[in-house]
């Protein structure tokens, strides 16, 4: 069975080098769910593919804000 996955960006704030880009596509790739995860640190943002019957808005923020960035949904 094929999972529906659906394309979300999340704008983050806070990022200032790779290394933050790093922790926030990790702490977003260990949700489950998650398929790919495209975090910019040009942009402010990560773009995560995920399923949502298993996943929330909501909890996908929380995994970034507890890596300590803060968080919104972009429009």
């Amino acid at each position: 069975m094929e999972r529906r996955m659906e394309s979300i960006v999340i704008e983050i704030t806070g990022m200032s080098c790779q290394g933050c880009v790093k922790s926030v596509t990790a702490a977003l790739k260990a949700l489950p769910g998650v398929g790919q995860v495209d975090v910019s640190l040009e942009a402010g943002q990560a773009r995560v593919a995920c399923d949502p019957g298993l996943l929330s808005v909501a909890e996908l923020r929380k995994a970034i804000e507890d890596a300590g960035f803060d968080t919104r949904t972009a429009v």
